[in-house]
């Protein structure tokens, strides 16, 4: 009796030992996981700010949304992360009448990306020869992929801008192709008139961007927490590319 009582006994302790393991195992894999993506979403966003700055110094051309900033940059005398900042701020305001919820990627991506910009311009000087320029600009143009990949595969909502051009498609029942382009255009056309750079920067920013992204999206996808699934992204990231 005494043998059968032992063995039950350990038994059930066995059991729980491994229930026991089997919770912190999922504990520590769900946290593991959440610092991932929290690595993913601010090495994105802060890459996106440096990128986006490696564009500026090459001076061969922006892209849309940081012609508007330059733009209104060379105007008031800000720094261009500072505009950057407040147009983000204003932007995510037209948030509140198209019922759009931000995350925590979208409230980042206003604080981290101007301030990236800055800290870069501040290190890296204005390029005038060409030897550099176009170095500068490709870098620029490929890291800046490589931000919206890590960013978007974080998972942690979307920045201020693709939440104005969701939230219009949502509202108007305009494709998010067409609003995408109006507000681009617009930007790019009111930033140029204001002094912001366009140029083959900005048309190669523009044709490449969406592979780009679409690549790095695969390679930084996070498996998902709940079963260690790879998370493949598929088809053209239209409403995820990121804006800073």
């Amino acid at each position: 009796m005494d043998d059968v009582t032992s063995q039950t006994t350990g038994c059930h302790a066995s059991v729980h030992f491994h229930h026991r393991g089997h919770v912190l195992a999922r504990y520590s894999s769900r946290h593991g996981h959440l610092a991932r993506r929290l690595f993913q979403l601010y090495a994105g966003l802060a890459l996106y700010g440096a990128s986006s700055a490696l564009l500026v110094r090459s001076g061969l051309g922006l892209e849309p949304w940081n012609v508007l900033h330059q733009g209104l940059s060379e105007r008031t005398g800000l720094s261009m992360g500072v505009v950057l900042t407040i147009v983000g701020a204003a932007v995510l305001l037209l948030w509140i009448p198209l019922r759009q919820r931000p995350g925590l990627g979208t409230i980042s991506n206003v604080l981290v990306i101007g301030a990236a910009m800055d800290a870069t311009l501040a290190v890296v000087p204005d390029a005038h020869a060409m030897a550099v320029r176009v170095p500068l600009m490709t870098a620029g143009i490929v890291l800046n992929g490589a931000a919206t990949g890590l960013y978007i595969a974080a998972r942690f909502g979307p920045g201020p801008r693709d939440g104005l051009m969701t939230g219009l498609h949502q509202h108007t029942g305009v494709s998010v192709r067409l609003v995408r382009t109006a507000i681009e255009i617009t930007v790019v056309v009111t930033g140029f008139l204001l002094g912001g750079t366009v140029g083959v920067g900005t048309l190669l920013y523009a044709v490449t961007i969406g592979p780009s992204a679409q690549a790095f999206l695969r390679f930084f996808a996070v498996p998902s927490a709940s079963d260690g699934g790879q998370v493949v992204a598929t088809g053209q990231p239209r409403r995820a590319i990121l804006r800073p």
